[in-house]
């Protein structure tokens, strides 16, 4: 399938706004992926997909976190790059500021250092989810990406990176968008077995 032209409609690729592998991408690294964009630089591009199951519990390899990640409580994999670290994304409390080792990304979403002192940190955060690796381009290749149409870059909803079940965030995103795009929610895996 040619992957839908959005024309006018097209964003541009900024934190807090997500990839959606169209269906032209096959990599399997990212083939039907939603990737949460955490930093846009003149460095490159650095995100984590929000949309794959993890099955390895945080408990596991940060203890200490465990009791603060939202269920599932397992580390998500982020991405095919540094896949033996941990980066983990957390929201605030409303009313609280901000703590230390917690950067603003966009709305009340920020990176979290894990080696904070978790007990300053926690009072202030609603919600936690921690991934093993991330998604990163380097200047450039994301832009060549985009041109050859293999990602739609679409608006994000805090609630993404923090859904029970991450593989139903793909169809969330995509029924939220207007038509045709939504289309692509129901969209098999294999469009021969259709």
């Amino acid at each position: 399938m040619e992957p839908i032209d959005l024309g006018a409609a097209s964003l541009e690729p900024l934190a807090g706004r997500l990839l959606v592998a169209s269906p032209s991408l096959v990599d399997p690294n990212f083939a039907r992926t939603v990737v949460l964009l955490l930093d846009v630089d003149d460095d490159g591009v650095l995100g984590v997909v929000v949309n794959r199951a993890g099955h390895l519990p945080v408990a596991d390899v940060l203890e200490p976190w465990a009791d603060v990640v939202v269920a599932p409580p397992v580390l998500l994999p982020g991405g095919p790059v540094g896949t033996d670290s941990a980066l983990a994304i957390a929201t605030l409390r409303t009313g609280v500021g901000e703590p230390l080792g917690w950067r603003r990304l966009y709305d009340d979403v920020g990176l979290l250092d894990l080696d904070s002192p978790r007990e300053l940190v926690t009072p202030a955060l609603d919600r936690v989810r921690v991934f093993a690796g991330y998604a990163g381009w380097s200047l450039g290749q994301l832009e060549d990406e985009l041109a050859e149409g293999a990602w739609y870059v679409l608006e994000g909803d805090p609630g993404d990176a923090f859904a029970l079940d991450p593989a139903t965030v793909r169809a969330t995103v995509l029924r939220r968008q207007p038509e045709p795009l939504s289309w692509l929610a129901s969209y098999p895996e294999d469009p021969t077995q259709n």
